[in-house]
């Protein structure tokens, strides 16, 4: 009996690995790909630039909708929940703009842009370290396995602001500082195949396991 319990695990292990790299799921990356391609360019726009406040807002709705798409890969859209999940993703993935205020006292403005010194939570050092210290504190909180999916979305929230921020002034990797800027076009590869990377290493560390075997959820991207 164990036998055949065991070749289907595994078989439904394979099959949430393929759905990683599903038609579906490499159009939705290749499409948020193209959708930074066209919101960079439309920011680089005459009217945008010459109204900071403008250009900023759109700018961080832009990290929010690629936290939002980037997680809706993961995960697909299947259940109320999932709505839940990505809104997070995407809120997560803007609301880091917040210590902009920090050094600049300037929410929406391309200032940040010009830092010499990047607000602390533009340091990537910390992307590892709050996931760490969520799962840890999950663990000590003993929450469901449901919830084991969280570290991985806010690792994919916060590395999707980051690496679009790259392009610009490189990663502030502290302390040994900061990296070249990342090309443009590594930017755009970067975030449209950063979902997909996120989902493989779900997969290779047991949360896609966690979810689907303990408590009937489909990951299925």
């Amino acid at each position: 009996m164990a036998g055949p319990l065991n070749l289907l695990v595994e078989t439904e292990k394979a099959q949430a690995l393929l759905q990683t790299f599903s038609t579906t799921s490499l159009v939705a990356g290749a499409g948020l790909g193209l959708f930074c391609l066209v919101t960079d360019h439309m920011l680089q726009l005459p009217l945008l630039l010459h109204h900071p406040w403008l250009w900023g807002a759109l700018n961080t709705s832009v990290h929010a909708i690629v936290g939002f798409w980037s997680w809706a890969i993961v995960i697909g859209l299947r259940k109320r929940s999932d709505f839940y999940e990505v809104i997070l993703a995407g809120f997560l993935a803007s609301v880091i703009d917040l210590d902009h205020l920090y050094l600049t006292r300037s929410l929406w403005s391309k200032d940040g842009q010009a830092l010499f010194h990047q607000p602390p939570l533009h340091c990537s050092t910390l992307i590892p370290a709050l996931c760490f210290t969520l799962r840890l504190l999950m663990w000590a909180l003993r929450l469901k396995d449901s919830w084991c999916s969280l570290p991985w979305l806010l690792f994919l929230a916060l590395a999707s602001h980051h690496v679009r921020d790259g392009v610009h002034h490189g990663l502030w990797v502290c302390p040994v500082g900061n990296t070249a800027p990342i090309s443009y076009w590594l930017y755009v590869a970067t975030t449209a195949t950063l979902p997909h990377l996120c989902s493989v290493l779900m997969y290779l560390t047991g949360t896609r396991d966690m979810i689907s075997t303990k408590h009937g959820v489909a990951i299925d991207v």
